[in-house]
Formats: C-alpha cells, structure tokens, sequence
C-alpha cells in the first residue's frame, strides 16, 4: 500500500506527540501491578470497571479525579445507541435540560496512551474522549471526559472492508514517528525555507514508511480482534485514534440500559442519567 501525502503532511507530523504508540514499551513491567478497580454508581444502576495499568496517565488521572469526587452529579451526556456513551463533563451537574454538553474538563489534557493491539474498542471498553484531529492532531485525551463503548457486532467481510482505511492509519503513524525522529532536521528545513530539501526527505521518509509497514506485514485484525467484533461487537474504526484505558468488568446491563435512552438532537438524553458517585474498590 502506498502513503499519500502532502508537503505539509511532514511540517505537521512534527507536531504528533512523541508517545503516540510508544507506551508499549513499559507495558510489560505495569502489567504485572494488580489492576485498580472502580466502582460507578449511577441513576440506573451500579457499574464496575477496572484500569489499565499500561495506561499510567490515564489510570492516574482516573483514580485522581474519583478521589476528589469529580464525577459526582455529572451526567451521561453523550449517548448514541449501537456506539457509546460519553460522560465526565463537570459541567453537566448543573446545566438546564436542553443545554449543549461535552465541552467541560479540567484546564489540561493528557498524552495518548495507545497499547494497540492489545487493548481496543471492544463491546465494554473504556476509553477517553479528545477533540478532533483537526484542532488536536497528537489525540491527546480528555482530562475528564470518558466513554464505553456498545457498539454493534460485525461480520468477518465488513472487517476485511474496513482493514483497508485502517492500514492507511497505521502507514500514518509510522510516517509520523519517522517525522519525530527527523524533527530537528525538519525545522531546520523548514526555517531556511528550503522545500526543495523537505520534498527529498518527505520522499525518503516514504519510502521508509513502506518499507516499515511491508515488513510488518501490513495491517490485520488479530484473531482476538475478529472474535470480539464479531462476537459481542464493538467500534473496530476507533482503533489506534482513542486511546482505551480500561473496560467494564460488570455492569454492562446497566450501560445497555443508558444507551437506550431516548435523546435529544444533540444525542443527551431527554430524562438525565446522572453518575451519582464513584469510588476505589479496595
């Protein structure tokens, strides 16, 4: 497969955070610490999740924000029938019915954190929200704002269909932590206004991005992959864009029951559903 790019795709990809993708490298050693669990009461019932170890800022982060109290009173107010259902905007524990959400959080945001493929958008999953690429392109998180995910359930051809966009992603990441290898020779060219000399690297970075992406055999969903989406289902096209720090490990009746609410134009349910407390399950 073949990379399309522009010139500036290369000024650009300076920018991609320098730990999209490299979290793994530690995975090993945080997986052998016991696991934090984390029990979600809600207005429509009790909600067990656990944390991700792999996912240090995102689970510390987690644990923070339930210690304080954070989530208290704040409502589900995203929720999309056969996707997700978003939560964890502090402004939500006041707003007047009707009032938009999803913008609130507190006044930082952390780096992704992808363990791919290891941990993805499985039925269940726990992940955070981020803004969109085109005002946030390093994917960082959400300080506060998470999402589980529902899903639907995909037949084995639908995923063989949807392996293609997801293979230009991956040849996408690999051209940009190229990019961030090459950085300071990047912004160099870049200073002196030589295009010329940026073309011939961008040309050679290709290259080796193909080459990369050749040897790894391309792009394909594992076989846990292809059982779970197939199986109980999930959001396989979220894969390697949010970074997933968690899942549910009972409750999932409960999450089932949030999703089916009826909504208003802008997916928050007419009647709220509000978190009524979290706390650490020793």
């Amino acid at each position: 497969m073949k990379l399309k790019i522009t010139l500036l795709s290369i000024i650009m990809a300076v920018t991609i955070n320098s730990c999209n993708g490299n979290s793994a490298k530690n995975a090993s050693a945080q997986s052998q610490e016991p696991e934090t669990k984390v029990l979600i009461k809600t207005t429509e019932g009790d909600i067990n999740i656990k944390l991700y170890n792999e996912t240090p800022s995102h689970r510390d982060n987690f644990i923070k924000l339930v210690e304080e109290q954070y989530y208290d009173s704040t409502l589900f107010h995203r929720v999309i029938r056969d996707f997700m259902v978003q939560a964890g905007d502090p402004d939500s524990k006041t707003a007047e019915k009707g009032a938009r959400l999803g913008s609130g959080g507190p006044d930082y945001t952390l780096p992704a954190e992808f363990i791919y493929p290891k941990y993805f958008h499985k039925y269940g999953a726990l992940s955070a929200a981020r803004q969109a690429d085109q005002v946030n392109p390093q994917k960082r998180s959400s300080g506060s704002q998470f999402y589980i995910v529902t899903g639907k359930k995909y037949k084995e051809r639908d995923l063989q269909q949807m392996e293609s966009q997801l293979a230009e992603q991956t040849l996408q990441g690999i051209f940009n932590n190229l990019c961030m290898e090459n950085r300071d020779t990047i912004i160099k060219l870049q200073q002196a206004s030589d295009n010329a000399g940026l073309k011939q690297l961008q040309e050679k970075l290709i290259a080796e991005t193909e080459s990369i992406f050749d040897k790894q055999g391309g792009f394909h969903f594992t076989t846990e992959q292809i059982e779970a989406y197939t199986t109980v289902g999930g959001t396989p096209f979220l894969d390697n864009q949010y970074t997933v720090f968690g899942e549910v490990t009972d409750g999932m009746d409960v999450v089932e029951k949030i999703q089916k609410a009826t909504t208003d134009p802008s997916d928050r349910p007419i009647r709220d559903i509000r978190i009524l407390s979290m706390e650490l399950i020793k």
